[in-house]
């Protein structure tokens, strides 16, 4: 859809911004009605009208008329679909993930950073009991929640990891816990001094989770293995263990991809 000439670059911006906030909405929630739409994002109903006219007419949305509620269109499959941006690390990734999972007999996860969120992208699970502290993918959690969200933050710029940090909306909660951003940049410090982050039971009660960097050599995109296991199955030399394990399985996932080695220390018992 071509601009009109009148029309403002900030207010194209907004009008983008507010487009692709009614897609994320709805992607998240499946179904949401008009009055959803509004309250959720805070749109005035004109401009929300025009938009949702735009997303429908291009494919993006659908809508209902008998429940008078808004889905995802067949266009936002279509692209997604097309998106391979990933690819070339879960294909070297996965065998490595398969191995690391049947040797330590627990879920191990690769996941990327998008915005304040780690996604989960390719997932190795050893036995159905992981996926009670596992994840899914296509999964997406709260970045400064997890040893992988951790990990990924590590491994930005500290100016960037502010960044993100400060984006992050209130409260900032793990395992019901509000966590403030001196705490959180102390804990992303620490992550990138030793090249490792872990998870203690603080995002959940019973669970356990390491996890390691991969470098932006990897086409680009900020990657994290991890690996996900009950409380009840960890050592007395926990994270040691599995931080061995997990480093070792990363240089063979960054020897696969050509990307460079970064320094990560291993802890001693």
């Amino acid at each position: 859809m071509q601009l009109q000439p009148t029309v403002s670059t900030a207010h194209s911006v907004k009008s983008a911004d507010r487009a692709l906030a009614i897609v994320d909405l709805v992607a998240a929630k499946g179904f949401v009605s008009f009055t959803e739409i509004l309250t959720s994002l805070g749109l005035p109903r004109s401009s929300a009208h025009g938009l949702l006219n735009t997303l429908q007419k291009s494919g993006w949305l659908e809508h209902d008329p008998s429940t008078r509620q808004y889905s995802l269109g067949l266009r936002a499959w279509q692209v997604g679909q097309m998106y391979t941006g990933h690819n070339h690390i879960a294909n070297a990734a996965k065998p490595v993930l398969d191995q690391l999972a049947t040797a330590l007999g627990e879920t191990v996860q690769l996941a990327r950073l998008d915005g304040v969120d780690s996604a989960y992208f390719a997932i190795s699970q050893h036995s159905s009991e992981g996926a009670l502290f596992g994840s899914s993918v296509g999964i997406r959690l709260a970045a400064h929640a997890t040893a992988p969200g951790i990990a990924l933050l590590s491994n930005l710029e500290p100016e960037e990891a502010g960044r993100r940090l400060a984006a992050i909306p209130e409260p900032r909660l793990i395992n019901k816990t509000v966590i403030d951003l001196p705490a959180l940049r102390e804990r992303i410090a620490v992550a990138k001094k030793r090249g490792y982050a872990v998870d203690d039971e603080e995002y959940l009660a019973g669970s356990r989770s390491v996890a390691v960097p991969l470098t932006s050599a990897t086409g680009g995109v900020n990657s994290a293995i991890s690996v996900t296991m009950p409380a009840s199955r960890t050592s007395s030399q926990w994270p040691t263990d599995v931080v061995r394990a997990l480093v070792d399985a990363a240089h063979e996932v960054r020897a696969r991809l050509g990307a460079k080695e970064p320094g990560i220390t291993v802890p001693q018992p």
